[in-house]
Order: C-alpha cells, then structure tokens, then sequence
C-alpha cells in the first residue's frame, strides 16, 4: 500500500468477544502501541463487548462494533458482518482463534484483500489440537487466508503439521508485554483484604478468567492439600485468585467445604492487575492448555517465579529451575512440592523472580511484538 503515510491503513480486528482476557489484552496492547500514523484500528465483535474493558484502549480513534451473535449457527450475523465490512472498507482484516475463522470468507466477498489469521490457544472443546471438525474448518479456510500467525511454537507446528498449511505462509509471532506497566514497584492497591498480607508470609496467585481451561481447580486444591498436609504453613502462606468467570461458584464450594477460607481470596475482575502482581510473591498458572500466555509474561515483567502446567507456550516462557518452575498438567502432587519448595527457600523466590525479568527484558519486550506485526500488515498491504 503506497500511500500508507498519508493515509493510515485501517486494520479491522474481528474477535468473538471483547472482554477481560489474554487474547484481548494482546489487541489492547497491540493497538495501543502502533503507530497511529501509519495505522488506524477498529474492532468487530461476533457477540458483544464489555465498555469498561474497552477503555483500556488509548487511541481515540478506535471504534468498536458488535454484533450480537445468537447462539449457535447465526446466519444473519454474518449477513450483518459483510454490510459492515463494505461500510468501513478495511485495508485488513485479521481474525483470532477458530471461532472467527469462517468470517474470513465474508472479509474476502466482502472485497478485502488482506486476510491474517491468529492461532492463539486452545479451548475445552480442543485442548490438543485434536478435534477432528476444527481441522476441516481450518483446512477448508486456510486457501482463503493471506497469512497465518502462530503465538506458540505448538501453534505453528500444529498449523503445519495437521492442517498441512505451507510454512512460508506461518508466522511465529510471540506475545510482548509492557515491561514499565508490569514491574516490580510497590502495589499502590486500592483495597487490600484484611489477613491477606502478613509478615513473612509467601502470597501464591493467578489472575485470569475463572474458566475450566484455566483450572484453578488445580490450583486450589493443591494449596489445601499443602495446608492440611503442612498445618504449620497455615501461617507462612496465602493464595489470591484475581478474575471472574463460570468456575467461580464451583471453586468457592470448594473453599467453603476446606475450612481454609482465611487463607484464600477471590478478589474478583479488577482494573488494578499491575498492582496485583506487584503483591503477589509467586505466580502460578495451572492450564490445561495455553497459547503464550500474557499473564505468565506480565508476572515475569514484575519479577515473580512461576509455577505453570506444561502446556503449550509455557515451556517457550518458564524455564524450569531458572525462572520458576513447570509441572505436568493436571498433577496435583507437582503443583504442591512446587508451592512448597518456595515456602521452605524464601530465597529462591528473588533468585528466580530476578531471573523471569532479565528474560523478559531481553526477548518479550512489546516494542519487538509490535515490530512483527507491522511487518506482517506492511508486506500484505504492499504485496
């Protein structure tokens, strides 16, 4: 595209919904560090959006739209999203993850000629890959795709491999993260809960959506396991779970059911993650599948160890015994042999806390993300 300086490409990014998320805090992140000179953004959502989460988006000029899926198969939505497409004329269009993907066709009636698909992670519905149905949807859109962008290494060989795209047309691209948002400076909270932060005390946490892939259940359960095989650390440790989500109710039960609910706390969705981080002593993120991971990167950011389930991109962020440690997934002994190392050698905290940052500072900085996404759009749109 030849005139891009002087007028701003318009990059039209099409999720299912915007809301508080990995994969929504990467467009968040993405947008708010592009040039706006050279690029101009608006974002399409196949449900609806959450208002509040959208203000986290600096650029005045961005617009957001939703279309109000029904569920299930919604024939009209789609006949909504090609009138929409032809009234805003986007240079590009770029959808995420499989529940986008057949809006690909409408961007190519609707005469866009840019397409990029992102593979971001995996669902409860296909947490390997495997789901037979999904690899007919991507390989029956994939001629229709200009350019596919692969978070995790996993991601791109599965792309590669099971959908039998052509490497050339894949392109790894892993998540930044804002490394002066993210950092090891006091918390600031607003509201601390009270028995939450004692002295000498090591705080375990996770922040994201309280969802069955994420399994905080693991989580949960392997901190009561420690508590009651180790009474004594009753006093010397507390767990944090920041967000919101269907498992909610389900994990609570569990709590109540413990004895333990002095020890835990369910802060719920917060604007204040940052400052959360900077709180917590030990991250942990028990998946049962993940992409790259935004909150893994935002706890190294803030100099934190992490726990994390072997899942996907993990391996490519945490290296085991280096910057915190990965266990296998959904095993539960791991996870509390893990958390209790760290209650029993404070110091490897700061050791590992101090190694997760150096790597961050060195291969995950934003600036270098934002960098491959402009040469991705900038080849399409000139090509």
């Amino acid at each position: 595209m030849n005139n891009m300086a002087a007028k701003p490409a318009h990059i039209v990014h099409i999720i299912f919904r915007f809301d508080i998320g990995g994969l929504e805090n990467g467009v968040v992140n993405l947008i708010n560090q592009m040039p706006e000179d050279e690029y101009r953004h608006s974002i399409v959502c196949l449900t609806d959006y959450n208002p509040e989460f959208f203000k986290r988006i600096i650029q005045a000029t961005v617009k957001i739209h939703a279309l109000d899926k029904r569920d299930g198969n919604d024939i009209g939505m789609f006949i909504r999203l090609w009138r929409l497409l032809r009234k805003i004329k986007p240079d590009l269009v770029h959808t995420r993850n499989v529940a986008t993907l057949e809006t690909q066709l409408v961007a190519l009636l609707a005469g866009v000629s840019a397409r990029v698909h992102g593979e971001h992670g995996w669902d409860m519905g296909d947490l390997s890959g495997g789901n037979r149905k999904y690899q007919i949807l991507r390989r029956a859109i994939a001629p229709f795709v200009s350019k596919f962008i692969a978070l995790s290494r996993q991601s791109a060989q599965y792309l590669e491999r099971d959908v039998k795209i052509a490497a050339t047309r894949i392109e790894q691209i892993i998540n930044g993260v804002d490394a002066n948002l993210f950092t090891a400076a006091p918390h600031r909270l607003k509201h601390i809960p009270d028995g939450l932060q004692t002295q000498d005390c090591v705080i375990f946490g996770t922040v994201g959506r309280l969802a069955a892939v994420k399994n905080q259940k693991l989580l949960l359960t392997a901190f009561i396991t420690l508590m009651k095989e180790q009474p004594q650390f009753q006093h010397k440790a507390r767990l944090v779970l920041v967000g919101d989500g269907p498992e909610k109710n389900a994990l609570l039960a569990i709590l109540n059911l413990s004895g333990l609910e002095s020890s835990c706390f369910f802060i719920g969705a917060s604007d204040e993650v940052a400052q959360w981080m900077r709180l917590i002593d030990v991250f942990v993120l028990p998946s049962l599948a993940e992409g790259i991971s935004n909150t893994i990167l935002e706890a190294m950011a803030t100099g934190l160890p992490v726990i994390a389930t072997d899942v996907g991109g993990n391996s490519e962020l945490v290296i085991d015994g280096e910057t915190g440690a990965l266990v296998p997934v959904s095993d539960s002994n791991a996870m509390v042999a893990c958390m209790k190392k760290y209650i029993d050698q404070p110091e490897l905290i700061e050791q590992h806390g101090g190694a997760a940052r150096t790597r961050i500072e060195n291969s995950f900085s934003l600036e270098h993300m934002v960098a491959r996404y402009q040469h991705v759009y900038t080849s399409l749109l000139e090509g």
